[in-house]
């Protein structure tokens, strides 16, 4: 809303200044100082708010050490972290971008899920929650909205490389024109399901190629892989930000440093020179969409004030079902969802060590007629709790191992 406000006045009035609002770096640096301010200053009224109605998180004791000790601390601290992002997008970002449109949907029909599953949780006193199936709805619905609106709508584009004609040219000439075509985009956006894919040499992949053999119409069949695959990404990635939020800060730390390597991979992709230089996609309107992730890291060192051991207040479902979603719809949007496995790994292996120790358990358990365990207990950080090790400790070498691994995901774009 501001930006429109701005824009107006530079464009009718030219009064000094209100041009800052055009560039994208400015906003963003406005975004993140707002979401810190905001969930800072909200966060602790939310925090007493929560605490005189009582919404206190109710605590299965599984024998960890402190465990018990955060029995009835607030929770659904995940309204600090969605106000915290929508209103720096609502006052900062182009609110007829595409892109931001999906974000802002994916935040709210997130943030409305989990929130009805801490509701159940809190209110109606059924640890249970939210019913299972009725979460997976949800995000499938989320999933197809996201899917539909990326493929079939015409803002959604991208601009590929020149691929010069050296049929005319000789020999001594190809190099002169290969170097004269490498800096150069088509003018024209063309509709795509290419995306990005680490160590290949051109970097990228066409979800279309797997129908090929369908034959000479196999390209307009794509949807039938993307939107599925949208759908799966989403669900998973959601889906493990709820299981690594376990511990004080682990959820919330991870996510800001992988909210700050998708705001760098989304501005690069966006720049027509950064995007040119690292020879990657260049996709149209997609800059804008730092203003939003700017809002998302703010929002989450905000919270991180409060969530940080000893935590003041958890997240809830409210907070853990939205991140994940949000990082997901992200990297979707910015055609790099096949570094996800790099870049959320932390997030993976949380994942993965609950599906390896229920399938180990089952599979032992018609073998031997008792059920083994891989890990002591899953997700992993409370594997490494009951080896001893201390909860704060646990988290920081967790956000250790995710920092280096966005590091990773990020000089991947130049690996091939």
């Amino acid at each position: 809303m501001l930006y429109y406000l701005f824009d107006y006045l530079h464009s009718n009035f030219n009064i000094p200044g209100t041009g800052v609002f055009q560039y994208i770096s400015f906003r963003s640096a406005m975004a993140i100082i707002l979401s810190l301010l905001i969930s800072l200053i909200i966060g602790k009224k939310i925090i007493y708010a929560l605490q005189r109605k009582q919404v206190g998180e109710s605590i299965r004791n599984l024998g960890l050490q402190g465990q018990m000790e955060k029995q009835g601390t607030p929770t659904m601290g995940g309204l600090i972290i969605i106000g915290s992002i929508l209103i720096p997008t609502l006052l900062l970002a182009k609110l007829n971008n595409i892109y931001i449109i999906l974000m802002i949907i994916s935040v709210i029909w997130l943030g409305i899920i989990g929130f009805l599953d801490d509701y159940i949780k809190v209110f109606r006193k059924d640890k249970a929650g939210l019913h299972g199936r009725f979460k997976i709805l949800g995000q499938i619905g989320l999933g197809i909205i996201v899917g539909t609106t990326l493929y079939f709508s015409d803002s959604v584009v991208i601009r590929e490389k020149n691929v010069p004609d050296f049929s005319y040219v000789s020999a001594e000439s190809v190099s002169e024109v290969q170097a004269a075509s490498k800096t150069a985009f088509s003018k024209e956006s063309v509709k795509s399901t290419k995306t990005t894919i680490p160590f290949f040499k051109n970097n990228e992949f066409d979800y279309a190629i797997i129908l090929k053999f369908l034959g000479k119409d196999y390209q307009k069949w794509a949807f039938l892989i993307f939107i599925p695959l949208v759908i799966l990404i989403i669900t998973a990635v959601s889906n493990s930000a709820n299981v690594t939020d376990g511990l004080d800060g682990l959820a919330t730390g991870s996510s800001a440093v992988i909210g700050v390597t998708l705001g760098i991979l989304a501005y690069v992709s966006g720049n027509t020179i950064i995007a040119d230089y690292l020879n990657i996609m260049y996709i149209p309107q997609s800059g804008e969409l730092v203003i939003f992730m700017a809002a998302f890291v703010g929002a989450c060192i905000g919270f991180l004030w409060y969530n940080s051991y000893p935590a003041q207040v958890f997240m809830g479902d409210t907070g853990s079902l939205t991140l994940g979603g949000i990082i997901a719809v992200f990297a979707i949007t910015i055609r790099k969802e096949l570094l996800i496995p790099v870049l959320c790994g932390v997030f993976f292996v949380e994942s993965l060590s609950v599906i390896i120790q229920v399938t180990w358990f089952k599979i032992t358990k018609k073998i031997y007629g008792q059920g083994r365990r891989v890990f002591k207990m899953s997700p992993l950080h409370h594997h490494f709790q009951l080896k001893g090790y201390h909860e704060a400790k646990i988290v920081q070498r967790f956000l250790i191992v995710g920092i280096l691994l966005a590091i990773f995901a990020v000089i991947t774009l130049k690996l091939r």
